[in-house]
């Protein structure tokens, strides 16, 4: 039911972007506002990797827009914000940490216009901690005193959920562990752990579908299908509450018709080209659903809240 249920918005999308499409193209005012779509690629892996990953979705975005497409992979994830923000990017997928981060400091940059739902349905991940699976940490009590390396201080998963998780719970990271640091991505953190020099690290994972595989979407199964990580290697001792899955997000002082366009476009996608789709989405997953601001109120007031607990 709910393959069928996707396919049907998928089509009926798909007809609504190549109306658009047909609509945008009689009047292509637009394009000599954004003669180039540029799209911005977060850090958070090696750039050979996401400009691959990222290849189809060039070619796909050029045939439909009618424009040049450049993509800009940024070293971290506050390089894609400041790009979105200074109007030196027109697009990206973004983390809802990310998205907040934005909305705090210019809630006129962007919008969002599509979240990705999950094979089991929810438009939700996790952050989970990891160690060694040969080491003799079992639980998260065993870490009190050791290291932990977040990924990045704009990750959702990779810092903000659970630096505030871990918290709330009695584990203070200033307090429980003795050192804690930025890896400088989920795949780079990851790699540390497995390098001793970190006892543990935090990455974000759907946390569904086959362990093995690194489940079906996230940074584990990323790492997993190009041959990076062995699941065997590592063990995961901690796991957040279910955390909102991140924006597709335009700048906001674009033309309507360009919105409207890429909105179709990302919804009708997988059903178009479901690689392509998958590769830009980390693994596997069932639709882009369009999305708005106020999905990501409660990330924004965590992060406003974080961020005043460190400024005190």
């Amino acid at each position: 039911m709910i393959a069928r249920r996707i396919l049907l918005a998928a089509a009926g999308m798909a007809a609504l972007a190549a109306t658009t499409a047909t609509e945008t193209l009689a009047a292509d005012d637009w394009r000599k506002e954004v003669p180039v779509f540029r799209v911005g690629i977060l850090g958070g892996e090696n750039e050979a990797d996401r400009l691959k990953n990222y290849a189809c979705f060039k070619e796909h975005l050029q045939a439909r827009l009618d424009v040049p497409v450049e993509l800009y992979p940024a070293s971290d994830y506050a390089g894609v914000m400041q790009g979105l923000i200074s109007g030196n990017l027109e697009y990206a997928g973004l983390g809802s940490s990310g998205y907040a981060g934005i909305a705090i400091q210019d809630p006129d940059a962007v919008e969002p216009l599509v979240t990705t739902e999950q094979v089991d349905g929810s438009l939700g991940y996790y952050s989970v901690m990891y160690v060694r699976a040969d080491s003799p940490y079992k639980s998260l009590d065993d870490l009190k005193g050791k290291t932990l390396a977040f990924a990045d201080p704009n990750s959702t998963s990779g810092y903000l959920v659970p630096a505030y998780e871990l918290k709330s719970q009695g584990y203070d990271p200033k307090e429980f562990f003795s050192k804690t640091g930025f890896g400088g991505g989920h795949e780079q953190a990851v790699v540390a752990v497995l390098n001793n020099q970190y006892d543990a690290g935090v990455t974000w994972t759907s946390g569904v579908g086959e362990k093995s595989q690194g489940y079906s979407r996230g940074n584990l199964r990323k790492m997993v299908d190009k041959g990076a990580l062995d699941m065997n290697d590592i063990r995961i001792i901690w796991k957040s509450n279910l955390i909102t899955n991140g924006p597709r997000v335009i700048r906001r002082n674009v033309p309507q018709e360009l919105k409207d366009l890429m909105r179709g476009i990302l919804v009708s996608l997988p059903l178009e080209n479901r690689e392509c789709a998958q590769a830009i989405a980390g693994g596997e997953f069932n639709s882009f659903q369009p999305v708005g601001h106020d999905f990501y109120k409660p990330i924004i007031e965590m992060r406003r809240e974080l961020q005043a607990a460190r400024r005190g």
